[in-house]
């Protein structure tokens, strides 16, 4: 069968999502549900709520999905599942509905890496486009909350394996985001909110030091040739905004923000604005622009070191607004193609779920009966 309806589910973190693609290139139907709004008073995920929250929605998003496509259960083909990396209780959530909801449909079940998925967004989304074939090699950089990998990716038939080139040491770009607009009181999630005010403030009035990394070498223990390995770290940067906040005097105005913000039940980019004097404004264009240019610099720099003919960036940072233009910019100096999801397949989604599915339908790789959650799954 060259053609099917696959069911994904998404839960991996703090979004409950279900979708049906049709052979990995067609998106039928795609039901999203954030959680944000029972996180933003945490100004963070709590995984507690997470799973709560999970067992809330998850039997309404898959009925929608199915409602929004126009099919039922007997009309799928397969059905597919987050199985990891994420929050253990979140992802046990989605992992035991999609094996009750197999066993009972008899239909077969296919266990679906996350970060996998991150990268079959941009794949489903440009085979939409009719683009089928694009250049090998391939590095995919997946940036988001939870992760900050370099990938080489390679297709062995439907199969894609993938080879680990780089990770972040501590924090990922995403999670940074989050934990610097916490710091300055600018709202939760803190990317959007940062993407949005940057433009605000001058990129150039802070400098921050890039991380001082010994990139380790691959192979060390063996006589094949050593494989360099470009690594990542934000916590620096993190501790550079606290020092900065504390010696530049912004506490006190840092406290009126998250004093008035609190009185809003939902607080717009318009309102976080009005409360932020230039000094914060030049921080956080200042914060952004290191991260960006970090990210790009070492992506760039892997994919000469590889020999690399295609990009991938995908994950929730690719939706930023800067990183989505440098990269444009950097790589097209160099002659090399980069590829992004759209933004509503950057963030979490079970469309991406669905997709990387698809491949392994082809190769029958299906999950076998004690399937369980594995927050820390590797991509290989």
């Amino acid at each position: 069968m060259s053609e099917a309806y696959i069911l994904g589910i998404e839960s991996s973190c703090d979004e409950t999502a279900a979708a049906v693609v049709r052979s990995g290139e067609e998106v039928i139907s795609s039901v999203v549900v954030s959680q944000i709004a029972t996180h933003q008073p945490y100004s963070g995920v709590v995984p507690e709520l997470a799973s709560r929250e999970h067992l809330r929605a998850i039997v309404p998003v898959v009925r929608r999905a199915l409602a929004d496509a126009g099919r039922d259960y007997a009309a799928l083909d397969a059905l597919a599942v987050t199985q990891g990396p994420g929050l253990a209780g979140a992802l046990l959530v989605g992992i035991s509905f999609a094996k009750a909801l197999a066993y009972a449909l008899e239909k077969p079940l296919i266990a679906v890496n996350h970060l996998e998925g991150h990268i079959h967004a941009v794949l489903l989304e440009e085979r939409q486009k009719g683009n089928y074939e694009l250049p090998f090699p391939l590095m995919t950089l997946v940036v988001s909350g939870g992760h900050t990998h370099l990938y080489l990716a390679e297709q062995n038939g439907p199969a894609w394996t993938y080879q680990m080139v780089g990770h972040t040491r501590d924090d990922a770009a995403g999670e940074a985001f989050d934990k610097v607009a916490k710091l300055l009181a600018l709202g939760y999630p803190g990317g959007p909110v940062i993407d949005a005010l940057a433009p605000h403030g001058r990129a150039d009035a802070v400098k921050f030091s890039p991380a001082q990394i010994k990139h380790r070498q691959r192979g060390d223990e063996s006589p094949a040739p050593r494989q360099p390995h470009f690594d990542f770290s934000y916590s620096g940067i993190k501790t550079a905004v606290v020092r900065y906040v504390e010696t530049h005097a912004l506490l006190p105005a840092i406290e009126r923000r998250r004093q008035a913000l609190a009185a809003f039940l939902t607080p717009q980019t318009g309102d976080v604005l009005a409360l932020c004097d230039p000094p914060t404004l030049d921080l956080v264009a200042s914060f952004q622009r290191a991260m960006v240019d970090d990210l790009a610099g070492k992506t760039l720099a892997a994919a000469r070191e590889y020999g690399v003919s295609t990009l991938l960036i995908s994950g929730g940072v690719a939706a930023n607004r800067e990183l989505r233009e440098t990269f444009k910019r950097r790589a097209a100096q160099e002659g090399l193609p980069v590829y992004f999801p759209s933004r509503p397949l950057s963030t979490d989604n079970a469309a991406m779920i669905a997709a990387a599915a698809f491949p392994k339908f082809l190769a029958g790789d299906f999950a076998a009966a004690e399937l369980s959650a594995e927050a820390s799954l590797p991509l290989r």
